[in-house]
């Protein structure tokens, strides 16, 4: 303890460097043994331009220019080492030269006392080069449709959001921010589950295509498994598929109702939680019945890219309609012209109807109308999910579809009797 306090604060610094350093230096060590032939570095260079980061930022100070100068000089040794790689290879990697240029700023980030910046960006480093094989092989898994996806749900959730004024216009109360979060929201629960389709699409069956696809959208899944039917014979599978979809619908409004009016989740949690319960429980047991002609199920999984932008605007003028459209119900139908525009809407896309009254309720609408509106909207939506079951598949599965969504459509109805 008595040499510690005895020895300058720099020792430390410096003992940091060289030990950050010649971490990197020697991941590139073993990297130059593995591949026998020339590369920049290791165990010895890494850790000498780490210390001429250092020194050059302790030299500087507060001054910029001599410690640009310095990294520039070293970027040049670099790029004549990167000369004489191209020279001597046909193929040659650029990462051991950038590593040196990171061994560098890793250095000087040191001597200015951002320790935990200089760590990080060390141990980000090493990862990075260690993990290369398994890096290559995930970016030849990773279909170039694929990246161009991620990087709507980038647009939509990190470019558009932020930008967008967080305040009410007009009598309706229309607040661009939190109908962009909307659109966001419903799109990241529609993401995380298209990405699990794709991931498990070679392992999963119809109940799990079920299951994920619900989360997704439950009335496009309706009609995926319906046109399967149509070419397959097993209509206890397909039909009991449909309700699974159907009953994590419910899950996925709860999760949808608890992120933007938790007074409405309050008064809905139970009721869609039991009928999620009851409608894959029921699903799942209907899958489990024999079929009366026994054939091979295909593996048929392939989900549809669910960021496309102008679906995204396209829902969000729809939700600013259906917003507007039950304020004007309310006003001058009253709760009867909610509830018809409730059930009309359960024939399309019942989210942008549902999402506005997570905005409206309580507020605008009575929490209790908003309610009943929303059960309804699912009920209705549950009705037309069946008769897509009938028309699309096979007639023994759309019977059977129709019939359960139907039931189901009727027991979601119940919570009215108290709502």
């Amino acid at each position: 303890m008595e040499l510690y306090q005895r020895l300058p604060p720099e020792v430390l610094k410096i003992v940091l460097v060289l030990f950050l350093s010649f971490l990197i230096g020697l991941e590139r060590e073993e990297h130059k043994v593995a591949v026998g032939s020339y590369a920049f570095g290791g165990v010895r260079t890494f850790p000498l331009i780490g210390l001429i980061g250092y020194s050059i930022a302790l030299l500087s100070g507060a001054q910029l220019l001599p410690l640009t100068v310095g990294f520039l000089v070293v970027a040049g040794f670099l790029l004549l080492s990167y000369w004489h790689k191209l020279s001597s290879a046909e193929a040659a990697g650029v990462t051991s030269e950038m590593s040196g240029l990171t061994t560098f700023l890793v250095g000087a980030l040191v001597c200015y006392g951002h320790f935990w910046i200089a760590t990080t960006l060390s141990v980000a480093s090493l990862l990075l080069l260690d993990l290369k094989t398994a890096l290559e092989k995930l970016a030849v898994r990773i279909a170039p449709q694929e990246i161009l996806t991620f990087a709507k749900f980038l647009l939509l959730t990190g470019v558009i959001l932020p930008v967008l004024p967080n305040q009410e216009f007009s009598r309706f109360h229309i607040n661009p921010f939190k109908t962009w979060l909307v659109v966001v929201a419903v799109s990241t629960i529609s993401y995380a589950s298209y990405v699990l389709q794709k991931l498990t699409r070679e392992q999963g069956g119809v109940v799990l295509a079920a299951l994920l696809g619900g989360a997704y959208s439950s009335t496009v899944t309706t009609v995926v498994i319906a046109r399967r039917a149509a070419r397959e014979q097993h209509p206890h599978l397909f039909a009991g598929g449909i309700l699974i979809a159907s009953g994590v619908m419910y899950l996925r409004l709860v999760a949808l109702l608890a992120l933007f009016n938790r007074q409405l989740m309050s008064l809905l949690a139970l009721p869609f939680l039991v009928l999620a319960g009851v409608a894959v429980g029921i699903g799942w047991l209907w899958t489990r019945r024999p079929e009366a002609i026994a054939q091979e199920i295909r593996r048929e999984s392939e989900p549809k890219n669910p960021l496309e932008l102008l679906a995204a605007f396209f829902f969000a003028v729809l939700f600013l309609a259906m917003l507007v459209a039950t304020q004007l119900a309310v006003t001058y139908l009253g709760r009867a012209g909610v509830n018809t525009l409730a059930a009309i809407m359960g024939v399309t896309d019942v989210d942008p109807f549902i999402m506005g009254m997570t905005q409206a309720a309580g507020t605008l609408t009575p929490l209790k109308v908003a309610g009943g509106a929303v059960l309804i909207a699912a009920a209705s939506n549950n009705v037309v999910k069946g008769i897509y079951a009938y028309s699309l598949a096979d007639r023994e599965t759309g019977l059977q579809g129709l019939s359960l969504m139907t039931a189901l459509a009727a027991v979601g109805l119940i919570p009215l009797l108290w709502i």
